[in-house]
C-alpha cells in the first residue's frame, strides 16, 4: 500500500490536486521544496540545481510523483529561459536518481511527468501514439531529455511510469485561462490546429491511478479521448464563460511578434491518442469537452 507520497513540484497546478486527491484516500503527502519551512504542506528540502536533496524524504516514501519544471509558458523564451526549462526537468530527475541510488528500501513507485511536446510543435491531423517518434523542435528536445533522466529511475528495480500530459483544462490557472484572458477570444492561427485536452481532475486521477497499479509501468499519453480544434475549444469555452468570441483567427505574424518562438506552441498541435492508458481500465469522468468546460465553470 502506498501510503506515504512523495511529490516535487506540489504548490503547482497538479500538484496541489494531486495532494488532496491523495488525502482525500488517507494517504500521507510530502512535497520537495527549496523553501519547506514555508509550505503549510509537510515538507522535505531539495535544490536540484545545487545538487541538494534531504535524504530522509526518500526513506520515508512509499511512492514519489515527479512533477517539477519551470513553466514553459511563464515567459518569453530567451536562451537563458531555454536553459531554465531544459535543465529544471533534467537536473530534477537527475538527483533523484542520484540519490535513490543511496536507499537500500527504495519507494515502490515513480510516477513522472512527462509532456506531448515530445512529439513535435505540430502533427497535423495524424492521431499519435506513444511509439510515435519524437520532433524536432525545442520542446521536443527538452522532453526527449527529460524522459531519458527519469527513465533512470527503473534502473534501480523501482516501478516507473512517464505520463505524456496534454493541455490541462482548469478554471484557474493553466492554458484555459490565458485562452480567455483577452476581452474577445478567438482562434489562433488558422485556429484548425487539434489541441490534446483534459481536465485537471482526470490528469490528477490518472497519476494515482498510475500510482496505485503496479500493472501500469513505461510510457502513457496523459491527455482526453477527444481531441479538438483550437477554434472549437476556444468557441465553446467563450460561450460557457459568457465571453465574446469573434470567428476570425488571431494571425500568425502577430503571435510571433508577441510570444517569439514560444508561438509555435499555440500555432501548432497535435491530435494525440489516450488508448493505451485506457487499456489500463482508467475511465475519465470528463472525456466529453461540453461536459468538462461545464464542470469547470459552474464551479464556484
Amino acid at each position: 500500500m502506498m501510503q506515504h507520497v512523495l511529490i516535487t513540484g506540489g504548490s503547482g497546478l497538479i500538484g496541489k490536486s494531486i495532494t488532496k486527491l491523495l488525502q482525500d484516500e488517507g494517504k500521507e503527502v510530502a512535497w520537495l521544496s527549496r523553501s519547506p519551512k514555508n509550505k503549510a504542506q509537510t515538507s522535505f528540502f531539495w535544490d536540484p540545481e545545487k545538487g541538494m536533496l534531504d535524504q530522509e524524504a526518500l526513506y520515508w516514501a512509499d511512492g514519489i510523483i515527479h512533477l517539477a519544471g519551470a513553466g514553459v509558458a511563464d515567459k518569453r523564451w530567451t536562451v537563458r529561459r531555454k536553459k531554465e526549462i531544459l535543465d529544471s526537468r533534467v537536473d530534477g530527475s537527475t538527483l533523484l536518481y542520484q540519490e535513490l541510488q543511496k536507499v537500500r528500501d527504495k519507494p515502490k513507485a515513480f510516477i513522472s511527468s512527462s509532456a506531448i511536446g515530445y512529439y513535435g510543435f505540430n502533427t497535423g491531423d495524424k492521431l499519435v501514439f506513444e511509439g510515435d517518434p519524437p520532433g524536432n523542435d525545442f520542446l521536443a528536445e527538452v522532453v526527449r531529455k527529460w524522459e531519458a533522466a527519469s527513465e533512470r529511475i527503473q534502473d534501480l528495480k523501482i516501478r516507473t511510469v512517464l505520463l505524456r500530459v496534454g493541455i490541462v483544462l482548469a478554471k484557474d490557472g493553466g492554458a484555459l485561462a490565458e485562452l480567455l484572458k483577452p476581452p474577445v477570444t478567438a482562434p489562433l492561427g488558422s485556429g484548425n490546429q487539434y489541441m490534446s485536452w483534459i481536465h485537471l481532475e482526470d490528469v490528477s486521477r490518472m497519476f494515482v491511478h498510475a500510482l496505485e497499479n503496479q500493472g501500469i509501468s513505461g510510457l502513457y499519453n496523459a491527455v482526453g479521448p477527444v481531441p479538438v480544434t483550437n477554434r472549437v475549444l476556444i468557441r465553446k469555452a467563450a460561450k460557457l464563460s459568457g465571453k465574446p468570441f469573434l470567428n476570425m483567427g488571431v494571425p500568425g505574424f502577430a503571435l510571433k511578434l508577441a510570444l517569439g518562438e514560444m508561438a509555435q506552441m499555440v500555432l501548432g498541435g497535435n491530435r494525440v491518442s489516450s488508448e493505451k492508458m485506457e487499456g489500463t481500465g482508467f475511465q475519465f469522468n470528463f472525456g466529453d469537452l461540453h461536459l468538462a468546460l461545464t464542470d469547470l465553470f459552474e464551479k464556484k
